[in-house]
């Protein structure tokens, strides 16, 4: 049937290429021709393919036979690895057991040391001394791994040496020690220097006190404490031997790093921002203005005191001046006398009321611009808290720190303000109430007399 086909379509092929070599034809005779050779061509093709075939038959049974084979060898093979496998799992078994029966009492030794290595590579990783003995975190690395998989037993050596590292670090923390290594300047530059470590509590140099990074490093505090405390750093590294007073931090940094990153005066007062400046001008000003008036009618007040006890009226001084106009007058009427005399106590008045007023707005305008600084600065917190939430106090800071510090800086300008015009205001009175004294006392006097 195959072989009918095959026929039957070579020759639709056939007569499908003849037909376009028809077309040139002149005769039927010439396309049956053709017919007949395509005819001979393709069973000639036929045969071919069927010796192809059967011989491809024969090769693929040799093939299959040897698959077979193949596979049959494979099972034997697996089942061969198979049991050894289950020999080796039994043998693991049996050495395991015969392992924790020898070790017996030791493995609760091991237990031990693998969780003291363990707890002293964290310890030593937080200790200042490692930055002396870096060698020492690779010994208990390896212990601790080698406890772990216990695939090796800790020798006599290994115990010995964890023990030395543990009595070795509680005596360098009672020890003040120099060495050289490399430090992180706050530009970021690395310069090597000679560092002291105290104890496993503080690292200074030159430049004062040392941190310890999160990756290992050494580098400078970008700000240091006050002069109190980064003094004794200097003292420290100068000294050879004795006693020396010095800042400890026996938080280990802890204490440091909250004094480093509290704020000083000046952090505070820009804090304040431009309405804290004009706040602390308008003080200062404020504060040179009572000075002056101070040191002006303390010296009148001087003056004053002085005429009292003379009998003669001198002009350097507003007691008397006034006595100068009653001299003057000293044989005019009792009225004239008395309106001179006003006269001349009157202009004294503005000499010593003179920049009083302005101190006393100066203590009722310091509050208010606090006030003025504390709504803005809430103004600028309430825009964070529209923007970004209330998540994230840091984003608030710069608001509140504004809204705080000015209210402060008006009152610290106000109280000292309303204090020295309240000292300068008595002096101004003091004299004034001298002056209406004792021209009250001439008018009766030169009335006296003239009755």
């Amino acid at each position: 049937m195959k072989r009918i086909t095959t026929i039957v379509t070579a020759g639709i092929l056939a007569l499908g290429a003849s037909a376009t070599q028809a077309q040139d034809s002149r005769s039927m005779g010439e396309l049956l021709d053709l017919i007949q050779q395509g005819q001979a061509r393709d069973s000639q093709e036929a045969r071919q393919r069927e010796a192809e075939f059967a011989q491809q038959r024969n090769q693929q049974e040799q093939l299959l036979n040897q698959a077979r084979a193949e596979r049959s060898r494979l099972e034997r093979e697996s089942a061969r690895l198979e049991q050894a496998f289950s020999d080796n799992q039994q043998e693991i078994i049996t050495a395991r057991a015969n392992l924790e029966e020898r070790l017996g009492a030791l493995k609760e030794l091991f237990g031990e040391l693998q969780k003291v290595a363990g707890e002293a590579q964290g310890m030593f990783n937080q200790s200042l001394t490692n930055l002396q003995f870096p060698e020492r975190e690779a010994f208990l690395v390896e212990l601790g791994s080698k406890m772990a998989g216990a695939s090796e037993l800790a020798q006599i050596e290994d115990i010995e040496t964890l023990w030395y590292e543990l009595q070795r670090e509680i005596v360098e923390s009672g020890k003040v020690v120099s060495f050289p290594y490399l430090v992180t300047q706050a530009n970021g530059e690395q310069v090597e220097k000679e560092v002291v470590r105290v104890g496993v509590f503080n690292l200074v140099s030159d430049d004062g006190y040392l941190r310890v990074t999160n990756e290992g490093n050494v580098a400078a505090l970008a700000r240091q404490p006050e002069s109190r405390l980064a003094g004794t750093t200097s003292d420290l590294m100068n000294a050879d031997s004795g006693v020396v007073a010095f800042g400890l931090d026996v938080t280990r940094g802890g204490i440091l790093s909250l004094l480093v990153q509290s704020k000083t005066i000046g952090d505070r007062i820009e804090d304040g921002g431009i309405v804290g400046y004009c706040i602390i001008a308008l003080g200062i000003l404020g504060l040179l203005m009572a000075i002056w008036r101070w040191i002006g009618l303390s010296n009148d007040s001087r003056k004053v005191a002085a005429q009292l006890k003379r009998d003669s009226a001198t002009t350097d001084n507003p007691l008397g001046r006034v006595l100068a106009a009653y001299e003057s007058n000293a044989n005019a009427d009792t009225e004239t006398i008395e309106l001179k005399l006003s006269e001349a106590a009157l202009k004294e008045m503005p000499g010593l009321t003179k920049g009083l007023l302005f101190i006393k707005v100066i203590s009722v305008v310091a509050p208010l611009m606090g006030l003025l600084g504390t709504v803005t600065g809430m103004i600028q917190t309430f825009q964070v808290i529209t923007l970004y939430g209330a998540g994230d106090p840091k984003l608030m800071a710069g608001g509140i720190s504004q809204a705080l510090m000015t209210t402060v800086l008006g009152l610290v300008v106000a109280i000292p303000m309303v204090l020295l015009h309240t000292v300068v205001s008595g002096q101004s009175k003091k004299i004034i109430n001298i002056l209406q004294s004792q021209s009250a006392g001439l008018v009766a006097q030169h009335s006296e007399k003239s009755h």
